[in-house]
């Protein structure tokens, strides 16, 4: 395994170290990785307004373990990342999954360290947003996106910005549509700007629509939420376990617990889990192997009606339309 230190920051002073750490070069915007570590394409672009856009569209042909510890708290990374294959994050020790199918958004604030793992053999198509923080203000401002204590919000001293979260399905064919682009030139770099903008725009949006829990999260009670969030979904086929039972896992007092697991996720955990099971039931219905009845079982809903009714509501069909479609 191949193991690079590197930082990121909302400018291009990371990218020759960056390179570097790979022995790699620079060439325009493109990072040149060795054939022998990876084959395909990473691009960066300075989008102005402190905004920096870095597009990854790789195979892996080795195993790697990137560690990233910035040395500026002043941005906020956005990673949408839609890797097939096996990757992981790395938090204070703590793993759990990114790629296409399962966490493919995560806004990991600049204090925040982190280890990225990918396997040999994965694929990995992502793109990565650092803004700074200043410039989420002028953005929010600009976009009449309204936000009463957006200076809590930016203020490292008080409120930390974290999120692990799926993307929507408009960001995913927003991403897909410029996975299609030649990468490179004149016309591909106002398609990425264009993208980029988009992509902050949807993801401020539909953070001004919900409550913001302003806190400061230290690396041991994140590692503590992403090892529940973990536990959840290893039990996904299961009943809900008690919320003092997750806080006790969590070695934490149950309010600190829902607070917290809510900034994290934007979810409480019975909803994070209700909408765990229902992309688990998506899956295996996708799979043919199951009949309706089946997986209701399976999956522990109180009956065929209850899951239907929960299966609509969060993907505006019923179980029946959706089988059918396929």
């Amino acid at each position: 395994m191949k193991t690079i230190e590197h930082f990121y920051s909302a400018d291009l002073s990371w990218v020759e170290n960056f390179a570097k750490q790979y022995n790699g070069k620079v060439e325009g915007n493109f990072i040149i990785v060795p054939e022998d570590i990876q084959s395909g394409t990473r691009y960066f672009l300075d989008c102005g307004e402190g905004i920096v856009a870095y597009y990854i569209n790789v195979e892996y042909k080795k195993n790697l373990h990137l560690i990233q510890k910035n040395s500026s708290n002043d941005f906020v990374g956005f990673y949408y990342n839609l890797t097939d294959g096996e990757a992981t994050v790395s938090v204070h020790n703590s793993l759990y999954n990114v790629s296409r199918w399962q966490y493919n958004l995560s806004v990991i604030d600049g204090t925040l360290e982190s280890d990225y793992n990918v396997t040999k053999g994965s694929k990995t198509f992502a793109l990565c947003i650092f803004i700074k923080k200043s410039s989420i203000r002028e953005y929010a401002l600009n976009n009449r996106l309204k936000f009463p204590n957006i200076d809590e919000i930016l203020n490292p001293e008080k409120n930390t910005m974290i999120r692990f979260d799926r993307m929507s399905n408009e960001s995913f064919h927003i991403l897909d549509d410029l996975r299609k682009k030649k990468v490179g030139g004149p016309v591909f770099d106002l398609n990425l700007v264009g993208t980029v903008h988009m992509l902050i725009a949807n993801y401020l949006k539909k953070l001004a629509s919900k409550r913001i829990i302003i806190q400061t999260v230290n690396q041991p009670d994140l590692t503590s939420i992403i090892s529940t969030q973990m536990y959840l979904i290893e039990h996904i086929e299961d009943h809900f376990p008690s919320i003092k039972l997750l806080a006790e896992k969590a070695n934490m007092s149950e309010s600190k617990f829902k607070t917290l697991f809510n900034k994290i996720t934007g979810n409480t955990p019975n909803m994070f889990f209700m909408e765990n099971k229902l992309l688990r039931a998506k899956e295996l219905l996708e799979s043919k192997q199951f009949s309706i009845s089946q997986i209701s079982d399976r999956l522990n809903f109180t009956n065929n009606s209850y899951f239907a009714s929960k299966f609509k509501e969060h993907f505006g069909v019923s179980p029946k339309t959706f089988v059918q479609d396929l």
